[in-house]
């Protein structure tokens, strides 16, 4: 009924990624010696990353751009505790002020 679809991509990376599932080997080539290549391929190690190498002046830069995060992060979080507040305080005023207004309608009766 319905079947999912596997999307291609139009422009390849040049990333090649291994199939997940194992592939049939055809009769023909299952009857060759196997070469050095072939009986290594699962020790080959995986490729390293390259390491980072900061020089002093990026260094400077991630830091400095690390604290203007924190710095706007702060400023938000203290603008919505700000924002929090002064709702609370305007709740607390408009509870008293109806208080009275019944407390003011039950004395007329």
């Amino acid at each position: 009924m319905l079947r999912p679809r596997i999307p291609v991509n139009p422009l390849p990376t040049g990333t090649v990624v291994p199939l997940a599932h194992a592939v049939a080997v055809p009769e023909a080539e299952s009857h060759r010696e196997p070469s050095l290549k072939s009986r290594d391929h699962h020790a080959q190690a995986a490729p390293t990353r390259a390491t980072v190498q900061l020089t002093p002046g990026s260094a400077i830069v991630l830091a400095a751009g690390g604290g203007a995060v924190v710095l706007v992060v702060g400023a938000v979080l203290v603008s919505m505790l700000l924002a929090v507040a002064i709702t609370g305080v305007s709740v607390a005023v408009i509870a008293v002020v109806l208080r009275l207004l019944v407390k003011d309608l039950q004395k007329g009766r």
